[in-house]
């Protein structure tokens, strides 16, 4: 397992919002953001590492820390499908997988964490996809005026959607709810 930052040394502590309200009119030192996304990388390397025992499957767990988030990559050297096995059909296994190493996460530091999780690369397979599908949908927007609605989307991925999106020069938003949930590319 290696662990890696990309982020600078910092000097000062950072806390987010939830960090600093939670804090506030106490005296209580406030753990900087930074220290807590490596503790939390390092319980999901854990938990993952346990996993991947448990499963007798193959792996090595890299953590990484950018953008105020933890991004957690299993991947292996071996031609196998083991790994393919836990991402699941259009990645729903990950998905899943990500959720639980999230509760791992939460149940260990009482902090819910926003963790990212990737196997075999399946995550930056599919982020190249989805720039294909917002620069299609807004490549159609421009050409006939009318709003394009996409198929239903994690979290995850409608965030890549609307950042693209929003590149291009147009307007998204989410509609629906649950499973539905949906991205509606517009000029306006």
């Amino acid at each position: 397992m290696s662990a890696e930052s990309t982020e600078p040394a910092l000097s000062e502590e950072i806390t987010d919002d939830q960090d600093a309200t939670a804090n506030e009119g106490t005296s209580a030192p406030q753990v900087s953001l930074a220290s807590r996304l490596e503790e939390e990388g390092d319980v999901a390397a854990d938990y993952l590492e346990e996993l991947l025992d448990i499963a007798d499957i193959d792996g090595d767990i890299d953590i990484e820390v950018r953008n105020g988030r933890t991004y957690i990559s299993i991947v292996t050297d071996e031609e196998s499908d083991a790994l393919d096995s836990l991402v699941g059909e259009d990645g729903e296994v990950l998905e899943a997988l990500q959720e639980l190493t999230r509760l791992s996460v939460l149940s260990a530091t009482d902090n819910r964490s926003r963790l990212v999780l990737d196997i075999n690369g399946y995550r930056q397979e599919r982020s190249g996809h989805l720039q294909k599908i917002a620069e299609d949908a807004a490549a159609s927007v421009k050409e006939s005026g009318k709003p394009v609605a996409l198929e239903p989307m994690s979290a995850y991925e409608r965030k890549i959607v609307h950042d693209a999106v929003a590149d291009l020069g147009l307007v998204s938003e989410s509609e629906g709810e649950g499973a539905g949930r949906h991205i509606v590319v517009s000029a306006d």
